[in-house]
């Protein structure tokens, strides 16, 4: 391990055995790690960037050991020690450029030949077992669902999943909803009829990330439960048409829900959804709620319908299902910005009594990095 300061202070060079990182001294300085800096205890910054020099510099750097690195800046006449292995694991000085449609490795992408090792686990084993509960909660993570058995068969048993990692997100539905014929519905969810591949409530903004479906009653025949990966769609699009693919992550299409009296819910949003540096961060696709398509010009507009219709397609390929029936007792976990759930159509002899809510991914991820921060 060697460093070395070059730019007048400006930048500081690690070398290791097969590669050298630049780091700037604004951004050393800014993620300085002493205590005037970092909270102790929370580890939150204590310094806005105002309060940093704008000609801070390095003027002094030693390498105390093969893990630690002592920088001085000026004009603070401050001396801060640094992790060798802390800057390697945030080492920005690497190639930026990625293909549009990338996601980050903690994603995998899934097909139908995953209901041969689908993400599940017995529930009354997680409530017992931190342990395994942080490994199906790191599952559902991966591949953007997960699947449990095992569980109370009672009326709010859903609430007891949330618990695991999460809280419930109330909306116009109530804190949960409940999934079986109604005489007048206000979606078709509450009909037998099939339901084509979906993400939920495209119409809010933000759309809720995480959607639990327990079951209470499952004696109709037919009913199974399908999901696809929107990801995995979203890149098959772009490497079979990457005009399609452009079309969809650049214009936004609209949705609407206005089934009740008082509720006119509306959002504009892509159907893929990009980060500005081209990762794919959510998938919106619900015929069902699809208001009139108004922001794409005249002149692509209808490229843009053959990119819709052609996503879909995708959408629809029984080699992306992957499907199985809940029995009493079951449930499944989704995110709903990336996974698509969809529903075969059940007769009206026997009974089928799903109970259904919300709640947000930012605490299952957040389970799962500590989880992992705890294993070292």
């Amino acid at each position: 391990m060697q460093i070395r300061i070059t730019d007048q202070g400006q930048v500081m060079h690690l070398q290791t055995a097969t590669q050298i990182h630049r780091f700037h001294a604004i951004w050393l300085r800014d993620n300085a790690w002493d205590r005037a800096t970092r909270d102790a205890d929370n580890g939150q910054r204590l310094l806005a960037l105002r309060d940093i020099p704008r000609d801070t510099h390095v003027v002094a750097a030693k390498l105390l050991s093969e893990d630690l690195v002592q920088l001085h800046f000026m004009p603070e006449d401050k001396s801060v020690n640094y992790l060798t292995s802390w800057l390697l694991d945030h080492a920005y000085d690497q190639p930026q450029e990625r293909q549009p449609g990338w996601l980050r490795e903690q994603i995998t992408l899934w097909d139908s030949q995953l209901m041969t090792d689908l993400p599940e686990a017995d529930f009354s084993r997680l409530q017992g077992d931190n342990k395994a509960r942080d490994a199906w909660l790191r599952k559902v993570a991966e591949f953007g669902f997960g699947k449990l058995t095992n569980g109370p068969i009672r009326d709010g048993a859903l609430y007891d999943v949330v618990d695991l990692f999460g809280y419930v997100r109330e909306t116009n539905y109530g804190t949960h909803f409940e999934v079986r014929v109604e005489d007048n519905p206000v979606n078709l969810a509450y009909t037998g009829a099939a339901i084509q591949a979906h993400t939920d409530n495209p119409y809010r903004d933000p759309v809720p990330t995480m959607q639990l479906l327990y079951c209470l009653q499952s004696s109709a025949p037919g009913g199974e439960n399908m999901v696809v990966d929107g990801y995995y769609a979203a890149q098959r699009l772009r490497d079979e048409s990457p005009a399609a693919f452009n079309l969809l992550s650049r214009y936004c299409a609209r949705f609407e829900f206005a089934g009740e009296k008082g509720v006119c819910l509306q959002s504009r949003r892509p159907m893929i959804e990009l980060a500005p540096d081209g990762e794919i961060i959510g998938v919106r696709f619900n015929n069902r709620s699809a208001a009139a398509i108004t922001d794409v010009p005249f002149e692509h507009m209808a490229d843009y319908y053959e990119a819709y219709r052609h996503f879909g397609e995708i959408l629809d390929d029984s080699a992306m299902e992957v499907f199985f029936r809940l029995e009493p007792g079951e449930c499944f976990l989704f995110d709903n910005t990336r996974v698509l759930h969809a529903r075969k159509a059940f007769s009206g002899s026997g009974s089928r009594w799903l109970q259904g809510c919300y709640t947000d991914k930012d605490a299952l991820w957040s389970k799962v990095n500590a989880a992992q921060r705890e294993e070292g």
